[in-house]
């Protein structure tokens, strides 16, 4: 899963589009399948976003959970990939998008009623 915070007056309006740049991020570097999207957007007001100094109202974080096993160079070349994807289709400078990458181990995440560990059915695969 993917949560995306910003100022809700630049977030909104590039919703869609941001998704779909995050998610072309996660199929060519991941291989997460089309159809394996979950973002969740949180539109802030203003006055309860605090952002570091020499940034701007465009500063964006994203959150992405994870289960345990992709290798530290595939995480870092996804991050790559989001700021020049994000940059590049967006227009939000690397500057403003900090992105976060957490992993939990397969036991710790449950879906379709059964924990990440005991799934045999993933179209995708977590050791890359």
């Amino acid at each position: 899963m993917i949560v995306i915070y910003g100022i809700k007056e630049h977030l909104n309006p590039i919703k869609a589009q941001l998704s779909e740049v995050i998610h072309g991020c996660m199929q060519s570097v991941l291989g997460m399948p089309e159809d394996k999207r979950a973002h969740r957007f949180i539109p802030m007001e203003s006055e309860d976003f605090y952002y570091p100094v020499g940034r701007t109202p465009a500063y964006t974080v994203i959150e992405i959970n994870m289960m345990q096993g992709r290798a530290p160079e595939t995480q870092k070349a996804l991050i790559k990939e989001l700021f020049n994807k994000i940059e590049s289709e967006v227009g939000i400078s690397p500057v403003d998008v900090e992105v976060t990458i957490k992993e939990q181990p397969p036991h710790c995440w449950g879906f379709r009623g059964i924990t990440g560990d005991e799934a045999r059915d993933l179209k995708y695969s977590v050791n890359v």
